[in-house]
């Protein structure tokens, strides 16, 4: 499989996934749409931000390309390059042409990630000429109505070799992110999940205190991603400390001793 494919494919607008708003992120994405500026979505991995932009996708009945970026995500790869097919040489765009070519939304999750050469090919998108120069094909192309490009970063996380540069942020509207609020958590979680409210309130309450310790004994707080895995794994019949030691304990941290400590939590929450 070429690195053109795996980058990123259109999902075609569809029922929208279940999201529940936790402040005013959804009206600013539906100015944001409206008047074609870009968005950058700030906050720790697994808060929700890649579900909130399908959600937004699918609300607005737009296709959506998304882009995992990494450290060898090349402007090439979103912008598109020569392939060679049935002997013959033809061009094939990338999923960011094809998005401003169609009006669809783009969203490059974890943005910072991706090579340097990547923010550079963004900022002729991102101010008022809604421009995509393709220099191998000589084409300027004129980004459709309903393009949008959306982009997302986990800034508490990120180190002084990998961070937005201002003049790059300064070209986005900027919307933060956190983790749900208890009393908004734990209906996700039910409903993603299946489990009952009842057995997800522990659960939520165990992340949250598993978060207190971000910094201290954890790089990372539990995210509401691996919440759900473990109200998944309990409602398919997994014991309850089996499967949060599956979902929650194990992913946060290799340290045996710090493993042992978080266990201690769960045994003074679920007893």
């Amino acid at each position: 499989m070429n690195a053109i494919t795996q980058v990123g494919a259109a999902s075609a607008p569809t029922d929208a996934p279940f999201y529940l708003p936790q402040g005013d992120e959804v009206s600013i994405f539906e100015a944001a749409a409206a008047q074609d500026l870009p968005l950058l979505l700030k906050g720790p991995t697994g808060c929700g931000k890649t579900r909130f932009v399908a959600h937004m996708a699918a609300r607005l009945g737009r296709p959506l390309y998304t882009v995992a970026c990494h450290d060898d995500l090349s402007a090439a790869d979103l912008i598109g390059r020569y392939l060679l097919k049935g002997g013959e040489t033809v061009w094939v765009d990338g999923p960011l042409t094809r998005a401003v070519r169609e009006g669809a939304i783009c969203y490059l999750d974890e943005v910072v990630e991706a090579r340097k050469d990547v923010t550079v090919v963004l900022h002729p998108l991102t101010d008022d000429r809604r421009i995509l120069p393709i220099d191998r094909t000589g084409e300027e192309l004129e980004a459709a109505k309903g393009f949008m490009l959306v982009a997302s970063y986990n800034p508490g996380y990120q180190n002084i070799l990998k961070t937005l540069k201002p003049s790059t942020r300064q070209r986005f509207l900027s919307v933060e992110f956190d983790f749900p609020r208890p009393e908004h958590e734990t209906p996700v979680v039910v409903a993603e999940s299946g489990l009952s409210e009842e057995r997800v309130k522990p659960l939520v309450r165990l992340a949250n205190k598993l978060r207190e310790l971000k910094g201290q004994d954890l790089e990372e707080g539990v995210s509401t991603r691996l919440v759900i895995y473990a109200a998944t794994l309990i409602a398919g019949g997994m014991p309850v400390e089996r499967a949060i030691n599956a979902a929650m304990i194990e992913p946060l941290t290799d340290d045996a001793d710090v493993k042992h400590g978080l266990r201690d939590l769960v045994t003074a929450i679920f007893g």
